[in-house]
């Protein structure tokens, strides 16, 4: 047989990406990881669409059913309002959710008699109302399940627990966007310019390092107020020094490489240099630090929230979710606090294993 007959094998080049990717996909727990975000995101993102309770803030309140067991299950009356409720178009609806347009009452046992419905209040003593069919919805009786039971207020827990991820969720990602405006700003005008400028900044960074984070973050919700987007900025306000610390050390590793040099002797700017030549050098370390960075911020809202500092009611979170149900853990009704403390330690959990993950995937030292 002639050897030199054999087509060589081909080969095919192999970007930086796709190789990180493949060395990804080989860490089991990132990939269970980065599915449960998905999934997480997915829900924060159809939001009313899916949710059992589709009102705004999964606010519906029905006393009567308050403090009920996980898969409790009960008839629905369908009372029409005495004035239409406008129907919001998809959209809105996903983004805010959409207004009952009928009234609901719990009801034991209901029994048609002609164009009347006759029904017995849910936990009444034999009280017995009657409404005529033209009072009620097309389809008069509904029957409710409660997955996850309901709340002191009679609220579906799961209504309020999916809501919940869009807050966790939205502080992350945009609380990591200030902190890597600023983070990466200030490391790297300090790593790059060094002397007097990296001592003015590192004194800077040390300082707000010194300061313990929630207290900082405490300290700037009461300058700011309470609020949605006032716990954005707390939060993204306290998270930079991180970023801005490992920026640093990267920038002054980088910056007396021979690339760096070439490009001061082709005439080009510091900041040309600094963002278009160091900065992509150096994004798997950032992307790392902000998966980490990440699950700080869940945690910090979290506990704003639980102290009464974050978002304010109606709106839901897992943080005020814990604050309102935890005198329950020892009245048998622990799972209204031990449901959103674990979406709380998953989510977490979840960003860890995939920045661990992405720095083994991006390490090639690393068999």
């Amino acid at each position: 047989m002639n050897i030199f007959k054999r087509k060589p094998k081909e080969y095919r080049a192999t970007s930086l990406s796709e190789l990180t990717w493949q060395r990804f996909k080989k860490e089991k727990e990132g990939m269970v990881s980065l599915g449960f975000i998905l999934l997480v995101i997915l829900i924060s993102v159809l939001g009313y669409l899916i949710t059992p309770d589709p009102t705004p803030y999964c606010n519906r309140q029905q006393l009567e059913i308050a403090l009920r067991e996980p898969g409790f299950r009960v008839d629905m009356l369908q009372v029409r309002l005495s004035q239409e409720v406008p129907h919001h178009n998809f959209l809105y609806r996903m983004l805010f959710g959409q207004p009952d347009q009928y009234r609901s009452v719990p009801v034991s046992r209901y029994e048609v008699r002609g164009d009347t419905i006759a029904a017995i209040l849910f936990e009444h003593d034999g009280s017995i109302v009657t409404y005529a069919k033209r009072e009620l919805a097309d389809k008069p009786v509904v029957s409710q399940r409660f997955l996850l039971g309901t709340d002191r207020y009679g609220r579906d827990v799961l209504s309020q627990l999916m809501i919940g991820s869009r807050v966790s969720l939205s502080v992350g990602f945009l609380s990591i966007f200030i902190a890597l405006i600023i983070g990466i700003g200030v490391g790297a005008v300090a790593g790059y310019y060094r002397g007097k400028v990296d001592d003015v900044l590192t004194f800077i960074i040390n300082v707000v390092w010194s300061i313990p984070t929630l207290l900082l973050v405490i300290a700037i919700s009461f300058a700011l107020g309470k609020g949605f987007w006032q716990i954005f900025i707390a939060i993204g306000l306290t998270m930079w020094v991180d970023i801005a610390r490992v920026v640093r050390g990267q920038v002054i590793s980088l910056r007396e490489q021979d690339f760096v040099e070439s490009g001061r002797a082709l005439g080009f700017s510091n900041l040309r240099i600094i963002f278009k030549h160091i900065l992509p050098n150096i994004t798997g370390t950032i992307i790392v630090i902000s998966a980490s960075n990440f699950s700080s911020a869940i945690l910090n809202e979290a506990g704003l929230s639980f102290l009464g500092l974050g978002v304010q009611p109606p709106m839901p979170s897992w943080g005020m979710m814990m604050k309102e149900n935890y005198a329950y853990i020892v009245l048998h009704k622990a799972y209204l606090s031990i449901a959103p403390g674990l979406a709380i330690m998953l989510l977490v959990l979840a960003f860890m294993l995939v920045g661990n993950a992405l720095r083994n995937a991006m390490d090639i030292r690393s068999s």
